[in-house]
């Protein structure tokens, strides 16, 4: 079993981290909100900075909101890099910038250490569940030496290919899962709207070419008016922003994914920015002056 360090222990981290002590793993743990009492009734170690976490533990894994938050963890005072020793690997799981994790990874091997980027989908029920989808950008030998961690959190484990290239994967998925619940949204509505039940026109779609996890679970909330995270729309919205200002840095239009990123901004207007993002719905009805439910 590995010394495992975790720096991040929010809605994603909390469970993420847990199923890691479940698997045997000794855990030091850090967090700006403080760790969690289950963690350590559980048998983790909380440390008073990452940079602790670093020194105690053989691989440190980072999940954080954004990519500011991770360049503070790995580089600010107290940070992770100021506890690394040579031949250390530093996993984040985190969605950031694809263009920064290379960036971050250049530092953290100039250390004589290994970077991963390891961005997760599945939201807090795959992360309790250990059920994730893990989108990995590494070495082919560091990836087989952290692949039996991302077993214990996740099912469908990818090297998509370099440092970077989990990052790119993430974006995409971010992509496509704004789209759907866009598209399950404006159907549903049209539904209701048309005089028929939503959940009846679900339950038919759900059997048919039209099926998808969005519209299960995300289809449901919006007719049970579920709203809360999940996954909240303002970390939507910063997924969304890396994946136009990299269309743009490339010279190429995402038409669809600027018209989802205008829909969860409305819905930030209305108050929505932690609502989850299946509340884009919200805007959707706001456009058609009625509710879906």
């Amino acid at each position: 079993m590995a010394n495992i360090g975790f720096v991040g222990l929010g809605i994603m981290g909390r469970p993420m981290a847990l199923n890691l002590i479940k698997g045997g793993h000794a855990l030091f743990l850090h967090s700006r909100s403080g760790v969690p009492a289950e963690l350590t009734a559980a048998g983790g170690k909380a440390c008073t900075d990452a940079a602790a976490v670093a020194r105690a533990a053989d691989i440190i894994i980072t999940m954080l909101p954004d990519t500011p938050d991770v360049e503070k963890v790995l580089f600010g005072p107290g940070g992770v890099a100021e506890g690394l020793s040579a031949g250390k690997v530093v996993v984040d799981m985190s969605s950031i910038s694809p263009i920064e994790t290379k960036r971050f990874a250049a530092h953290i091997e100039s250390q004589g250490c290994d970077y991963v980027d390891a961005p997760v989908s599945g939201g807090e029920v795959g992360a309790k569940a250990a059920s994730l989808t893990i989108m990995v950008g590494a070495k082919a030998s560091v990836f087989e030496r952290v692949k039996p961690l991302f077993e214990l959190m996740g099912k469908n484990i990818t090297l998509v290919g370099a440092v970077g290239d989990g990052q790119t994967c993430k974006v995409c998925n971010q992509i496509i899962v704004a789209l759907n619940i866009e598209a399950v949204g404006e159907a549903l509505l049209f539904a209701s709207r048309a005089g028929a039940d939503p959940a009846k026109v679900r339950e038919a779609l759900m059997g048919g070419f039209a099926a998808s996890r969005v519209l299960e679970v995300h289809g449901e909330r919006m007719i049970k008016r579920t709203f809360d995270p999940g996954f909240r729309i303002e970390l939507h919205q910063k997924d969304l922003s890396l994946a136009l200002s990299g269309a743009r840095a490339m010279g190429m239009s995402l038409p669809n994914t600027a018209t989802a990123q205008e829909l969860f901004s409305a819905c930030s207007g209305l108050g929505g920015a932690k609502w989850d993002h299946s509340a884009m719905v919200r805007a959707l009805e706001a456009l058609a002056g009625k509710p879906v439910a």
